[in-house]
């Protein structure tokens, strides 16, 4: 599927979310990597064969800081 050189991740290794950017829909909030993976902005992914990962933010990134 990738003709990148060196080749992006597959699907199914752990670093699956540094394959390139295909295709970006920020306004829809999902990006198609080249390895097939849908990666949505809640950091869930759908990949190529169906399996669903779960969103998996650090703890605490929704919550926004402000000053006194």
């Amino acid at each position: 599927m990738c003709q990148h050189q060196p080749p992006c991740p597959p699907a199914e290794s752990a670093d699956r979310e540094s394959a390139r950017l295909v295709a970006h829909h920020p306004e829809q909030g999902w990006s198609l990597l080249c390895n097939g993976v849908l990666l949505f902005e809640d950091t869930g992914e759908l990949l190529p064969d169906g399996r669903v990962i779960a969103p998996h933010r650090p703890p605490g990134a929704d919550h926004v800081m402000t000053a006194a």
